[in-house]
């Protein structure tokens, strides 16, 4: 397996040249950085070529990286169910610049665009609906940003004795977990649900 993706990092290295970005094989998987005005054809080529043929989009997510000057990673994970590949490729942007959407080529990246915009605030250049998806309409922020505050918003929900939807301050719940610190190789001061047959013969 990982002769097959040297060989196809040297093929899109040949084919794609500077566009390919810098090749690296990590997981397993193939992965390629390249720069975001340079994702459409990028992709493009990877779904129409005999040698790639990565026809299903499987993923786009984000990742953010605060401390760096283009702190977020759009990372999009291709299958080509005829070459049994994966491949992974990023691109690194900042707050202000969008990305050029890929919907154009992956009609299906329309909801996952959304989802990165919604959760990471990533913008996409030439999206058809480019709107929250799984906030609530005027929610602030995006909540997996890595200084997003975990507390001082309000949720909403429908209160049923007063027919209407209310607004009220975030509360995270504590009372009903319990935690045990302890050690896994220690062992518990009590027993598991299932356990309690062990001890018997």
């Amino acid at each position: 397996m990982i002769d097959s993706l040297n060989e196809l990092a040297t093929y899109l290295a040949d084919k794609l040249g500077a566009k390919a970005g810098q090749p690296t094989l990590a997981y397993g998987e193939l992965t390629l950085l390249v720069e975001p005005v340079d994702i459409v054809d990028v992709l493009s080529f990877l779904k129409r070529d005999p040698q790639c043929q990565f026809v299903s989009i499987i993923d786009i997510s984000g990742a953010d990286y605060p401390q760096r000057e283009k702190r977020f990673d759009v990372v999009y994970h291709l299958l080509s169910p005829r070459q049994n590949k994966r491949i992974r490729v990023k691109v690194q942007t900042d707050e202000d610049t969008p990305v050029p959407s890929v919907t154009s080529v992956y009609p299906g990246a329309d909801w996952f665009e959304r989802e990165a915009y919604d959760l990471y605030g990533v913008l996409f250049s030439g999206h058809p609906d480019l709107r929250r998806l799984l906030t609530d309409y005027g929610f602030e922020g995006h909540p997996l940003r890595k200084d997003f505050p975990l507390t001082g918003f309000v949720e909403v929900r429908y209160d049923d004795e007063a027919k209407r939807v209310v607004y009220e301050p975030v509360e995270l719940r504590q009372e009903f977990r319990n935690f045990d610190f302890m050690s896994p190789w220690e062992g518990t001061d009590y027993v598991l649900p299932g356990d309690e047959k062990a001890g018997r013969k």
